[in-house]
Protein backbone atom coordinates (compact mmCIF):
# COMPACT_ATOMS: atom_id res chain seq x y z
CA UNK A 1 0.00 0.00 0.00
CA UNK A 2 1.82 3.61 -1.31
CA UNK A 3 1.12 5.86 1.65
CA UNK A 4 2.35 10.03 1.99
CA UNK A 5 5.17 8.34 4.45
CA UNK A 6 6.38 5.55 1.85
CA UNK A 7 6.88 8.13 -0.59
CA UNK A 8 8.62 10.77 1.52
CA UNK A 9 10.65 8.42 3.33
CA UNK A 10 11.86 4.60 3.31
CA UNK A 11 14.03 3.64 6.38
CA UNK A 12 16.09 1.07 4.07
CA UNK A 13 16.76 3.18 1.49
CA UNK A 14 20.02 2.13 -0.11
CA UNK A 15 20.46 4.74 -2.77
CA UNK A 16 24.11 6.40 -1.66
CA UNK A 17 27.03 3.33 0.04
CA UNK A 18 28.82 5.99 0.69
CA UNK A 19 26.34 7.38 3.52
CA UNK A 20 25.26 3.87 4.17
CA UNK A 21 28.64 2.98 5.10
CA UNK A 22 28.72 5.80 7.65
CA UNK A 23 25.63 5.35 9.07
CA UNK A 24 26.63 1.85 9.94
CA UNK A 25 30.09 2.86 11.25
CA UNK A 26 28.16 5.72 14.02
CA UNK A 27 25.82 3.03 14.70
CA UNK A 28 29.12 0.66 15.85
CA UNK A 29 30.38 4.03 17.91
CA UNK A 30 27.22 4.90 19.40
CA UNK A 31 24.79 1.62 19.73
CA UNK A 32 21.88 3.86 21.15
CA UNK A 33 21.52 6.47 18.03
CA UNK A 34 19.48 6.00 15.31
CA UNK A 35 21.42 5.83 12.73
CA UNK A 36 19.21 5.25 9.67
CA UNK A 37 17.46 8.31 7.56
CA UNK A 38 15.41 10.50 9.46
CA UNK A 39 11.84 10.72 8.40
CA UNK A 40 9.89 14.40 8.00
CA UNK A 41 8.16 15.88 11.25
CA UNK A 42 4.81 17.01 11.17
CA UNK A 43 1.36 17.03 8.64
CA UNK A 44 1.66 16.56 5.56
CA UNK A 45 -1.35 19.26 4.93
CA UNK A 46 0.65 21.94 6.75
CA UNK A 47 1.41 25.15 4.88
CA UNK A 48 4.73 25.91 5.92
CA UNK A 49 7.58 22.90 5.10
CA UNK A 50 10.81 23.99 6.48
CA UNK A 51 13.86 22.37 4.87
CA UNK A 52 17.49 21.67 6.05
CA UNK A 53 20.64 20.04 4.63
CA UNK A 54 20.53 17.10 6.66
CA UNK A 55 20.27 15.10 9.84
CA UNK A 56 23.22 16.22 12.68
CA UNK A 57 25.64 13.51 14.19
CA UNK A 58 24.49 14.02 17.63
CA UNK A 59 21.48 15.35 16.84
CA UNK A 60 18.68 14.16 14.10
CA UNK A 61 20.96 11.11 13.46
CA UNK A 62 20.80 10.69 16.94
CA UNK A 63 16.91 10.76 18.04
CA UNK A 64 15.56 10.34 15.19
CA UNK A 65 13.85 13.69 14.78
CA UNK A 66 14.62 16.49 12.38
CA UNK A 67 16.31 19.36 14.43
CA UNK A 68 16.48 17.31 17.32
CA UNK A 69 19.13 17.10 19.89
CA UNK A 70 21.38 19.77 18.63
CA UNK A 71 22.39 23.60 19.05
CA UNK A 72 20.54 24.11 15.26
CA UNK A 73 17.21 22.34 16.81
CA UNK A 74 17.38 24.65 20.22
CA UNK A 75 17.21 27.93 17.81
CA UNK A 76 14.71 26.13 15.66
CA UNK A 77 11.65 25.06 17.95
CA UNK A 78 12.19 27.97 20.33
CA UNK A 79 11.42 29.97 17.18
CA UNK A 80 8.69 28.07 15.73
CA UNK A 81 7.30 28.42 19.70
CA UNK A 82 7.55 32.31 19.77
CA UNK A 83 5.72 32.17 16.24
CA UNK A 84 2.78 29.87 17.21
CA UNK A 85 4.08 27.17 15.06
CA UNK A 86 5.22 24.51 17.39
CA UNK A 87 3.51 23.50 21.06
CA UNK A 88 6.72 23.89 23.44
CA UNK A 89 10.03 25.05 22.83
CA UNK A 90 12.16 22.65 23.18
CA UNK A 91 12.46 19.36 21.29
CA UNK A 92 13.83 16.57 23.03
CA UNK A 93 13.61 13.37 21.68
CA UNK A 94 11.19 11.76 19.38
CA UNK A 95 8.82 10.73 21.84
CA UNK A 96 8.36 13.85 23.73
CA UNK A 97 4.77 15.55 23.95
CA UNK A 98 6.09 18.46 21.28
CA UNK A 99 3.77 18.60 18.51
CA UNK A 100 3.97 21.39 15.01
CA UNK A 101 1.09 23.25 14.46
CA UNK A 102 0.58 24.13 10.52
CA UNK A 103 4.36 22.87 10.49
CA UNK A 104 6.65 20.02 9.34
CA UNK A 105 10.00 19.70 8.67
CA UNK A 106 12.81 17.80 6.80
CA UNK A 107 15.89 17.96 5.41
CA UNK A 108 17.08 17.82 1.77
CA UNK A 109 18.91 14.47 2.65
CA UNK A 110 17.60 11.70 5.02
CA UNK A 111 20.85 10.31 6.23
CA UNK A 112 23.91 11.33 8.00
CA UNK A 113 26.65 12.64 5.88
CA UNK A 114 30.25 12.46 6.64
CA UNK A 115 31.49 16.05 7.83
CA UNK A 116 27.99 17.01 7.61
CA UNK A 117 28.63 17.28 4.05
CA UNK A 118 26.65 15.89 1.16
CA UNK A 119 28.01 15.28 -2.57
CA UNK A 120 25.50 16.50 -5.07
CA UNK A 121 25.28 13.30 -6.15
CA UNK A 122 23.65 12.42 -2.46
CA UNK A 123 21.46 15.32 -2.63
CA UNK A 124 20.27 14.19 -6.08
CA UNK A 125 19.42 10.51 -4.87
CA UNK A 126 17.43 12.57 -2.28
CA UNK A 127 15.31 14.22 -4.48
CA UNK A 128 12.33 12.44 -5.28
CA UNK A 129 11.48 11.65 -1.00
CA UNK A 130 11.76 15.82 -0.99
CA UNK A 131 9.80 15.65 -4.46
CA UNK A 132 7.36 14.01 -2.98
CA UNK A 133 7.09 16.12 0.47
CA UNK A 134 6.23 19.38 -1.82
CA UNK A 135 4.09 17.56 -4.07
CA UNK A 136 1.85 17.04 -0.87
CA UNK A 137 2.71 20.13 1.23
CA UNK A 138 -0.64 23.05 0.60
CA UNK A 139 0.00 24.32 -2.79
CA UNK A 140 -0.01 27.71 -1.64
CA UNK A 141 1.92 26.99 1.27
CA UNK A 142 5.77 28.17 2.23
CA UNK A 143 8.70 26.41 1.64
CA UNK A 144 11.28 27.72 4.16
CA UNK A 145 15.06 26.90 2.64
CA UNK A 146 17.46 26.93 5.75
CA UNK A 147 20.83 27.21 3.79
CA UNK A 148 22.12 27.52 0.01
CA UNK A 149 21.93 23.33 -0.35
CA UNK A 150 18.46 23.14 0.87
CA UNK A 151 17.38 26.03 -1.38
CA UNK A 152 19.11 24.32 -4.36
CA UNK A 153 17.01 20.53 -3.72
CA UNK A 154 13.96 22.16 -3.73
CA UNK A 155 14.52 24.35 -6.95
CA UNK A 156 15.54 20.74 -8.37
CA UNK A 157 12.34 19.16 -7.00
CA UNK A 158 10.45 21.43 -8.94
CA UNK A 159 12.62 21.26 -12.20
CA UNK A 160 13.24 25.15 -11.32
CA UNK A 161 16.48 26.55 -12.86
CA UNK A 162 19.06 27.81 -9.80
CA UNK A 163 20.81 30.36 -11.75
CA UNK A 164 17.50 31.89 -12.39
CA UNK A 165 16.68 31.97 -8.50
CA UNK A 166 19.99 32.42 -6.83
CA UNK A 167 19.98 31.57 -3.28
CA UNK A 168 19.93 35.05 -0.72
CA UNK A 169 18.96 35.37 3.10
CA UNK A 170 15.44 36.65 3.06
CA UNK A 171 14.62 36.00 -0.44
CA UNK A 172 11.21 35.29 -1.08
CA UNK A 173 10.59 34.01 -4.58
CA UNK A 174 6.64 33.17 -5.80
CA UNK A 175 6.85 30.29 -8.22
CA UNK A 176 4.72 29.40 -10.76
CA UNK A 177 3.51 26.25 -8.93
CA UNK A 178 1.71 28.61 -6.59
CA UNK A 179 4.27 27.83 -3.53
CA UNK A 180 6.52 30.87 -1.97
CA UNK A 181 10.01 30.10 -1.08
CA UNK A 182 11.64 31.57 1.16
CA UNK A 183 15.57 31.50 2.12
CA UNK A 184 17.37 31.83 5.55
CA UNK A 185 20.49 31.13 6.12
CA UNK A 186 20.95 27.80 8.48
CA UNK A 187 20.20 28.03 11.93
CA UNK A 188 23.33 25.98 12.80
CA UNK A 189 25.87 26.89 15.81
CA UNK A 190 28.87 27.78 13.11
CA UNK A 191 26.48 30.87 12.01
CA UNK A 192 25.02 31.48 14.85
CA UNK A 193 28.37 31.77 16.65
CA UNK A 194 29.76 33.77 14.02
CA UNK A 195 26.79 35.63 13.77
CA UNK A 196 26.11 35.61 10.13
CA UNK A 197 22.68 34.73 11.60
CA UNK A 198 21.30 36.26 14.47
CA UNK A 199 17.97 35.40 16.67
CA UNK A 200 16.87 38.34 15.97
CA UNK A 201 17.82 38.11 11.82
CA UNK A 202 15.74 34.56 12.37
CA UNK A 203 12.54 35.74 14.19
CA UNK A 204 12.65 38.92 10.75
CA UNK A 205 12.17 35.22 8.93
CA UNK A 206 9.46 34.23 10.84
CA UNK A 207 8.01 37.69 11.12
CA UNK A 208 7.79 37.35 6.67
CA UNK A 209 6.48 33.94 7.13
CA UNK A 210 3.95 34.48 9.41
CA UNK A 211 2.76 37.77 7.14
CA UNK A 212 2.43 35.88 3.82
CA UNK A 213 0.35 32.77 5.75
CA UNK A 214 -1.69 35.46 6.79
CA UNK A 215 -2.07 37.11 3.26
CA UNK A 216 -3.10 33.88 1.45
Amino acid sequence: MVTAHSLTYREGCKKCSRLVSYLASSKKKYATYHCKPVAAFGNTNAQLLIVGLAPGLHGANATGRPFTGDHAGDVLYRTLHQFGFASQPVSSSSHDSLQLKNCRITNAVKCLPPANRPTAQEVRNCNTYLRNELHLLNPKGIVLALGRIAHHAVLSALDLNPRKLPFAHGEIYELDCQLCLLDSYHCSRYNIQTRRLTQEMFEAIFIKVVSILESR
